[in-house]
């Protein structure tokens, strides 16, 4: 048997991996009568601390499409920490299933996870990262312009768990990612290090109408993430001249694709003519959180069973 590999962090996979992902994903999403079922007559634990839309539904249909049999676990189920220790919960789910899947408040907690069984654990979201929404995000702009090498991605918006992921995928891709944020909201200077040692071209700005001339695709997200709505004011303040709108878009240039990780608020961090117009990708990035999930699962339970 392989040595487990998990998923925390896009830059858990190499480039090789990252590119197979990918091309698998869309493969299976133009002839879904070729996608394995590794996961035959096996459960896939899926732990939610936060609640979600499109990564509850997206994982439960790539498992079940994958022929295993998710688990959903409310919080309240197992009390992480509180009732139990995180490493009792995931022994106990390990028990049981052969892949642990989490939606959590803090990164330490999928760590914690990780190092206390021997069945792939997948990272939902955490404070830190979102490399499951990266994997779609990714496989839609390699959709809609074949090859990313060289592309140009730009981030309009806080320096937040996206951003990081979708940093650390740029250097798995050959992206030129420019994150553009206030100051004292930019991508946090380990998560710049670690992507540019990797490889990867990673610009900040302060300017998001410097930063989106040129750009292939101009992305963003809310300006207040959940757990922080005691900053919500502060946060609409600081982010003065950071929405999405015609203008902004019109300085990126014709080329250039929008994208959302959802869900949105129309009017604050995006216009509503930008994000349900014509350049929009969202409902495709949307659709791909699915297509992306249903490869990385089939990667990790096919790779740990060698």
């Amino acid at each position: 048997m392989s040595a487990k590999r998990d998923f925390l962090e896009v830059d858990d996979l190499t480039p090789a991996q990252f590119e197979e992902l990918l091309s698998r994903a869309e493969a299976w999403k133009g002839a879904p009568e070729e996608v394995p079922r590794p996961l035959e007559g096996l459960g896939a634990a899926l732990l939610f601390e936060k609640p979600s839309a499109r990564t509850r539904t997206s994982t439960e249909m790539a498992v079940v499409t994958l022929g295993g049999h998710p688990v959903y676990i409310r919080p309240e189920e197992v009390g992480l920490g509180v009732r139990e220790s995180v490493e009792d919960v995931a022994r106990t789910l390990a028990c049981f299933c052969s892949v642990l899947a989490a939606r959590v408040f803090q990164h330490a907690t999928l760590e914690t996870m990780a190092g206390a069984v021997d069945v792939p654990v997948v990272n939902l979201l955490s404070h830190r990262a979102h490399p499951c929404q990266a994997l779609a995000d990714y496989l839609t702009l390699r959709e809609v312009f074949g090859s990313l090498e060289g592309r140009r991605l730009v981030f309009v918006g806080d320096g937040n768990n996206v951003a990081a992921s979708l940093a650390f995928g740029a250097a798995l891709s050959g992206i030129e990612l420019t994150v553009a944020s206030p100051p004292g909201y930019e991508l946090e200077d380990d998560v710049v290090d670690r992507a540019r040692n990797l490889g990867g071209a990673i610009e900040i700005s302060n300017d998001p109408y410097e930063a989106v001339k040129g750009a292939d695709a101009v992305y963003t997200d809310v300006w207040t993430s959940m757990g922080q709505e005691d900053e919500s004011e502060a946060r609409r303040a600081a982010f003065t001249g950071f929405q999405v709108d015609g203008e902004m878009m019109a300085v990126a240039g014709e080329q250039a694709r929008f994208l959302h990780c959802l869900p949105a608020h129309r009017g604050e961090e995006v216009a509503a003519d930008v994000i349900d117009g014509p350049t929009s990708l969202v409902w495709q990035q949307a659709a791909n959180r699915m297509h992306s999930a249903r490869a990385l699962l089939a990667q990790l339970v096919e790779g740990h069973d060698q």
